[in-house]
């Protein structure tokens, strides 16, 4: 049975977004995909900047913006006017969480910084996420993904070894700030029960994206300059990666010693490579990866993608097709698990969202509410929440 709106983790705590763009949007749909009542505030005639970016889905949405704002109520309103500060001063004293991404300084010259809206709600947890440390000399520096992939030594770390640095397909630094985020707010809704107290939770995107170097910055401390770049290849495993069969390439990835015997003598049929003492062993195999890499390819060369699955299949090691992204989001291992939904659209008829990752008692948490038109809840939540009906200085929409 799927899950009931009561029945979700945070069902019934409130949620007031004020963020923008990407990283803070993940963050509140995160929270909304797990039941809480996200309330999005925006600006009554523009909007979030991504309602403006990329296709176009009805007359407000986008499918950048729906990416970001699944389980979400849209309220519009001018922050710029006191009426409109007012009101989500208000809201804010209503909510448990509030999150905004607003450029240094912002909320608190709206009258809606931490401080000022903790002394309205000192249960509030309030999340605040920059682009660098608030308390850094940087802290005024507006944040964007694709420059903190630059300053991280992400780009450095990706693509091919004789080609520039390269960005990530997707924001990636954006992307992990607003998971981040969100298990941070988690974390103080907790200690909140214990203590009854909210907290100022601060992220900063430069922080999140130096995280996602991981092993990589590890490593590069360790030896004190930038490890090698391998691009589909791994940087410490072989054969880990995408390989070229006769017809289009695969994924494989021999993980341990014993694979790497069966890989030889089940798969490409070179037992004479399984006895090279100088691969072996996986450090054997790295070291020597120059060697050993062109003789793999020519053999995986010889064989089909269908050929070269059911053997890699059969002799237990990991492998995989290499998609397009639509063959990919039309799969039936995509269609089967649920996660591309289609819900209805006041204005497109129906409209591609995808469904959460989270399963909880063996059910996909549900889309409760498709990605909304600019200030559709406007009137609905201001009624629910303050008792009242929104003025033509708080909203425009």
């Amino acid at each position: 049975m799927a899950f009931n709106a009561s029945a979700l983790p945070l069902a019934g705590v409130r949620v007031l977004d004020f963020s923008r763009v990407l990283a803070g949007p993940l963050c509140g749909m995160v929270l909304g995909d797990f039941g809480a009542d996200v309330i999005k505030v925006e600006h009554p005639d523009r909007g979030d900047d991504t309602r403006d970016w990329g296709l176009r889905v009805g007359k407000t949405e986008t499918a950048y913006f729906n990416s970001m704002n699944r389980n979400k109520r849209s309220i519009a309103l001018d922050l710029q006017t006191p009426e409109g500060q007012a009101t989500a001063r208000e809201l804010a004293t209503k909510c448990d969480v509030v999150i905004q991404n607003f450029k240094f300084g912002g909320m608190e010259k709206l009258g809606l910084g931490y401080a000022q809206l903790r002394a309205l709600n000192p249960r509030l947890i309030y999340c605040s996420v920059s682009g660098y440390s608030r308390g850094g000399s940087e802290a005024a520096r507006p944040g964007y993904d694709l420059v903190v992939q630059g300053e991280a030594g992400l780009m450095a770390l990706n693509g091919e070894a004789d080609q520039p640095p390269l960005k990530f397909g997707v924001a990636a630094v954006d992307l992990m700030t607003g998971m981040y985020s969100a298990q941070a707010i988690l974390a103080a809704l907790y200690q909140r029960e214990q203590t009854g107290n909210g907290r100022h939770v601060e992220m900063a995107l430069f922080d999140c994206g130096l995280m996602i170097t991981a092993y990589y910055g590890l490593e590069a401390l360790l030896m004190g300059e930038d490890p090698p770049r391998y691009g589909n290849a791994h940087p410490s495993i072989v054969p880990y990666g995408v390989f070229d069969a006769a017809d289009g390439p695969l994924v494989i990835t021999v993980g341990n010693n014993a694979q790497f015997q069966r890989f030889c003598t089940e798969v490409i049929e070179r037992p004479d490579l399984a006895a090279d003492e100088r691969f072996t062993t996986n450090i054997g195999r790295s070291a020597n990866r120059a060697a050993l890499l062109p003789q793999l390819h020519q053999a995986l060369g010889l064989r089909t993608r269908a050929q070269l699955l059911e053997a890699l299949k059969r002799a237990g090691i990991p492998c995989g097709e290499v998609l397009g992204l639509h063959e990919a989001l039309t799969s039936p291992r995509a269609n089967e698990a649920g996660l591309v939904t289609q819900q209805p659209h006041p204005v497109a008829g129906r409209t591609h969202v995808l469904a959460p990752p989270y399963r909880i008692d063996g059910e996909r948490l549900p889309v409760r509410l498709a990605p909304p038109q600019l200030g559709a809840d406007t009137d609905a939540v201001l009624q629910e929440l303050l008792g009242r009906g929104p003025s033509a200085a708080a909203s425009r929409a």
